[in-house]
């Protein structure tokens, strides 16, 4: 008996010093912790004070989401926002116990530190409570050499223990929430429930909400979007979870287990999702608003836009975008099939065609290339280097992962048109959609704020609004014969379809001749009013860029940019005074309080007429008839629109570009179509032509705003009353035939010149007085 107690002295007492000195050790690790030997640990204050990086949010007309710009794709959301069973999912799943501890599970950060350090075992586990996690989602993780693990699990705990200190129960499933990372690099379960369902967190469904939960165990593996299957087997998981710890019933656990798994995903990243033209766009501007020094913090800093999480009120309107960029997408498809078709074997961007050797000699690396001395076949060797890249593809069910060159690339871009459209209040310049392009993921240069482009016969409307501004009779007749301008080059400006004998001596109205785009009578209109008159009345609507100069404005030579466009086109259903088109409303910190007001943002212009009333309701009757029965009458005999339309369609010489301006009374919309390399137009007028190429997206859009009731007020809209002096000053012959005696005495002379110098023009003598 004493021989075995010595025995269990003798190993007894090496046991518990063991013991002991491993205690020791521990606390003496755990000292070295605490006092931030491994690291600094946030302190209680840092902690209280801690602000994390949230996404500026870009809200429609109707508050709803359009986009973010981030960092981290986060946006706090408050304790009331949370269905009770996203958070009874929550603490079912992740942590039981959350009510009833301090924020640390004791149990199982002594099996980590056992398992990890005595038994060099890595599979440890986790265990943590929703505290921890926190910690580690706040604060994130140091690299602590073979004692990571470890380490790190301590950090959190202490880190831990002061939130609990710090914060309630709510204000912990708050901040937890508002910074737990999703699938999809998505932060917080606001911007979990906008990605995925495309709805606020107050308005998921049970379902919706055990899907997201599930996803937290590891949001890669879990992502309902790429992994739906083990997704929805986790989701069940999670319901199980709710039924064990009775937040629901069998019966409710088991029709949720039976329900689909349903996403509506939205992309709110900047090259993908709605308006991601309009939102670069947003991003170039408020870049410079938020510089300046009555836009900053009460500090003096600058406001961050990936960081601070702003509210950024824009005009836009999220259903009309959709329904613009559908347009573009869906008349674009066909038209690029037409285009192609049209060319065949002849097409100008093929390999070694001159549009494809000189857009090769712009490129950046042709010209890196050329600048190290190397010769064109060095040059050209290394542009034919393959590699692998995503293409643009109209076909979805392309496999549009390929191996090819830079050159290979450049000629395949090169084909492609592409497309701009602009629609807006004219009465506030309110922007409604914006779409700069086709897709924004691979063409990124923007064709409504960045492009100028020739406007073809968009501009005729300014050359005959100046002729009426200035005297001109609106029954006013011309011969649309053809003239020589001597002074000019002998330039000789001819019609898009040849004059017939018959033709030879027909004379049109201001009317016929506008409404069916004649160019030898728009000349001969610049002529009588002066070219200075109409480049100063197209500034009077609004045209801010340098015109030239020259009579060939007629036709739209000058290259303008679509915004400025549209602003002057706003003129005609805005008491003659133009618009400015309106980006933002109003801009907000993340609570709530107001940076930049309207008034800030958006001066108030000047009410300043850019012509008489009557010019405005004559030259509206003159683009009725445009589409009634001219150029844009196939929006009336083709696609059927019975609104109230006004318009006008622009070509561009050699078919470069194709527009159309859609009038209707409570809305303006320009579109344009053409390809990025301006050396590359259409095979054809029949193609090329703004009544081919253009105006269908404007038709495709208005079928879409007829079909959806909310938009009645805009498209069941009509067009003011034309005074009666107006209706009696129209009220002639659209077309006239020279009599016997004036061809019989018509000189055969068919030149003149045409003088640079301003004109007052034969009817000057009836220019109007101001009131």
């Amino acid at each position: 008996m004493k021989l075995n107690k010595k025995v269990l002295i003798k190993y007894t007492k090496p046991i518990g010093i063991s013991i002991g000195g491993i205690f020791v050790i521990f606390l003496l690790f755990y000292a070295s912790i605490y006092i931030g030997l491994w690291g600094k640990i946030p302190s209680k204050k840092s902690i209280s004070e801690y602000k994390q990086s949230q996404a500026t949010q870009i809200l429609d007309r109707n508050n709803d989401l359009i986009g973010k710009l981030y960092i981290y794709d986060r946006q706090s959301i408050a304790y009331s926002d949370f269905p009770q069973y996203l958070l009874d999912a929550l603490i079912a799943t992740e942590d039981a116990r959350f009510y009833k501890h301090n924020g640390i599970d004791n149990k199982s950060l002594l099996r980590v530190f056992f398992k990890t350090i005595l038994l060099s075992d890595d599979s440890s586990g986790g265990g943590s409570t929703i505290t921890l996690q926190l910690a580690k989602n706040l604060f994130g993780r140091d690299r602590s050499g073979a004692f990571g693990i470890v380490v790190n699990k301590i950090k959190e705990s202490i880190v831990a223990k002061r939130i609990e200190k710090l914060y309630t129960k709510k204000e912990i499933l708050t901040l937890y929430l508002n910074t737990v990372p999703f699938p999809d690099n998505t932060y917080g379960i606001e911007s979990a429930s906008e990605k995925f369902f495309n709805v606020h967190t107050k308005e998921l469904s049970l379902i919706q909400a055990a899907t997201l939960v599930g996803s937290l165990k590891a949001n890669h593996s879990y992502n309902p979007r790429l992994f739906p299957e083990r997704s929805k087997e986790r989701r069940n998981v999670v319901l199980q979870q709710l039924v064990n710890y009775e937040y629901l019933t069998e019966n409710e656990a088991s029709n949720g287990k039976k329900a689909d798994l349903t996403l509506d995903y939205q992309y709110y990243a900047p090259n993908q999702g709605l308006a991601p033209y309009f939102r670069a766009e947003l991003k170039k501007q408020l870049d410079t608003i938020l510089k300046l020094k009555k836009f900053r913090k009460p500090n003096g800093e600058s406001y961050n836009l990936f960081h601070d999480g702003l509210k950024i009120y824009t005009t836009l309107d999220n259903s009309m975008q959709r329904y613009a960029e559908e347009a573009v997408r869906e008349h674009m498809k066909s038209l690029q099939v037409q285009f192609e078709t049209a060319y065949g074997q002849n097409a100008p961007w093929l390999k070694n065609k001159p549009a494809y050797l000189a857009a090769k000699k712009r490129l950046k690396k042709y010209k890196k290339l050329k600048s190290k001395g190397l010769t064109e076949k060095a040059i050209d060797d290394t542009l034919r280097k393959t590699y692998k890249t995503e293409l643009f593809s109209w076909n979805e069910e392309d496999d549009n992962i390929k191996s090819l060159s830079t050159l290979d690339s450049l000629e395949y871009y090169s084909k492609f048109l592409n497309a701009g459209m602009l629609s807006l209040d004219p009465k506030s310049g309110e922007i409604r959609a914006y779409v700069g392009g086709i897709d924004y993921r691979f063409f990124q240069y923007d064709h409504v704020s960045q492009s100028k482009r020739q406007v073809g016969s968009t501009f005729k409307p300014i050359v005959y609004t100046a002729a009426l501004e200035n005297g001109m009779p609106p029954c006013s007749y011309f011969p649309i014969k053809a003239v020589t301008y001597t002074d000019v080059d002998n330039w000789t400006p001819t019609n898009s379809s040849e004059t017939s004998a018959d033709e030879e001596n027909l004379n049109y109205s201001l009317e016929k001749a506008l409404s069916n785009s004649i160019n030898t009578i728009a000349v001969k209109v610049l002529y009588e009013t002066g070219i200075e008159t109409v480049i100063d009345q197209a500034h009077k609507m609004g045209i801010q860029s340098n015109i030239q100069h020259v009579p060939s404005i007629a036709l739209g030579s000058a290259n303008l940019n679509m915004i400025e466009l549209a602003k002057a086109y706003t003129t005609y259903i805005n008491e003659s005074v133009p618009s400015t088109p309106v980006f933002i409303t109003r801009i907000e910190d993340k609570n709530g309080n107001l940076i930049a007001s309207f008034e800030d943002l958006n001066p108030k212009p000047s009410n300043e007429k850019a012509f008489d009333d009557s010019t405005r309701q004559v030259m509206l009757e003159f683009m009725k008839a445009t589409v009634n029965e001219g150029t844009a009458n196939r929006l009336r005999s083709k696609y059927q629109l019975e609104n109230s339309i006004a318009g006008k369609t622009g070509t561009t010489q050699d078919n470069k570009d194709g527009w159309f301006v859609g009038i209707t009374p409570k809305l303006l919309t320009i579109t344009w179509v053409g390809n990025d390399n301006q050396q590359i137009g259409f095979s054809s007028t029949s193609i090329g032509q703004g009544a081919n190429s253009a105006l269908p997206i404007f038709a495709k859009y208005l079928q879409k705003l007829n079909n959806d009731s909310k938009y009645n007020p805009i498209t069941r809209a009509t067009f003011e009353e034309p005074s009666q002096e107006v209706l009696q000053s129209l009220d002639c012959e659209l077309a006239k035939t020279d009599g016997f005696f004036k061809r019989l005495f018509k000189s055969d002379n068919d030149t003149k010149t045409f003088e640079k110098k301003k004109k007052k023009g034969i009817f000057s003598w009836l220019k109007k007085k101001d009131n």
